[in-house]
């Protein structure tokens, strides 16, 4: 069996974590499949679905490293094509990836006690970020 769904979120760009593993854990209830594979993808070029612990010292910490590895200030191509000055942002979301595939057992997401699925959302301003969920299994 499979089983897709989707929600919004808001975001403040600049590289903005927001947890959503309740909302991904509410979709496989929904689901009810009970083993099988949720895949959780973030529909846009310029955000990363991941996991992390999510407190806010490490919170605060990944932002900064992703600040080091590409900066929002950084001179990029696409920002002087477009004149959007987003580049940095494709480039973090295209080294962390759209999307993550986690387990599911007994009607639950697997993840570690700190392990927490969040959604990043790198780019140069507010937006409203579409999550697809799909279920698979039985």
């Amino acid at each position: 069996m499979v089983f897709g769904e989707h929600f919004t979120i808001q975001t403040k760009g600049f590289s903005d974590i927001k947890d959503i593993t309740g909302m991904v854990q509410d979709i496989i209830i929904k689901s009810r499949i009970r083993n099988g594979l949720v895949n959780i993808f973030a529909v846009g070029s310029t955000a990363s679905i991941t996991t992390i612990e999510y407190e806010p010292a490490l919170v605060e910490d990944m932002r900064d490293q992703l600040e080091l590895f590409a900066s929002s200030t950084m001179q990029s191509r696409h920002s002087q094509t477009w004149g959007d000055d987003n580049g940095f942002s494709h480039i973090r979301a295209t080294f962390m990836g759209p999307g993550l595939t986690a387990p599911v057992s007994g009607g639950n997401v697997v993840l570690g006690t700190w392990q927490q699925i969040v959604v990043i959302d790198h780019d140069n301003r507010p937006r409203s970020r579409k999550i697809f969920i799909q279920v698979m299994g039985e």
